[in-house]
């Protein structure tokens, strides 16, 4: 029951870290405009993200442009798509697999076939949250080392967006998530091994005891 529990939980955690990965991976708001002069009244926001930038007008209005090429996007922007895309199909990939071996389905019988299969989907779980952790702290290591930078002028300034905080909440996610479903495999959690009975001897007709249980 511990270990049904658990597995629930993990899964559900991964779930939703998932949907978090996915959801950061197509927002632009991964790096927006710093107010860092004394004038807070600004015409529009910029926002940076990894397949488009967008202008927000004062007024409300908003215009959003696809990065044209590849080639013309800095190396953190780069790593970030490959990584983040690579982390969300680990992560769909992780679903199948945990899915598959879970205690509420029957598509393996076996109980130890069940366990390795669980186990490689934690395990991918995993990896899919230490794949986007890499881009979202180079992003954030590389906005704050430009915000203090006094050679960068203030108009190229950014902040921390929205995007990397919620892509941090992934990987926590996805780590616990994974971490979770490692320890539903434990012995502690699943509990001891059923225990095995001696078959039951039989009397034959002559009342004696049948031949076959000796050995």
């Amino acid at each position: 029951m511990l270990a049904a529990c658990l597995e629930f939980l993990g899964l559900a955690l991964c779930l939703a870290g998932s949907l978090l990965v996915m959801v950061a991976c197509g927002l632009p708001m991964w790096k927006v405009t710093a107010f860092i002069d004394s004038n807070i009244v600004v015409a529009q926001t910029i926002w940076d993200g990894l397949w488009m930038s967008c202008v927000v007008q004062s007024t409300g209005q908003m215009q959003c442009k696809v990065h044209d090429s590849v080639l013309s996007l800095t190396g953190d922007l780069q790593t970030a798509r490959a990584l983040t895309v690579i982390s969300a199909v680990l992560a769909v990939v992780a679903l199948a697999v945990t899915v598959a071996g879970a205690q509420c389905t029957n598509c393996i019988r076996e109980e130890t076939v069940k366990v390795r299969v669980v186990n490689v989907g934690a395990v991918l779980y995993i990896v899919s949250g230490l794949f986007v952790l890499v881009p979202l702290c180079w992003m954030a290591n590389n906005i704050i080392v430009d915000f203090h930078d006094p050679q960068v002028p203030p108009s190229k300034k950014r902040e921390i967006g929205a995007a990397i905080y919620i892509g941090w909440a992934a990987t926590a996610l996805l780590l616990l998530g994974g971490t979770l479903l490692v320890c539903s495999l434990s012995r502690g959690a699943r509990g001891a091994s059923p225990i095995k009975y001696a078959p039951t001897k039989t009397i034959t007709s002559n009342g004696e005891f049948d031949k076959k249980h000796y050995v």
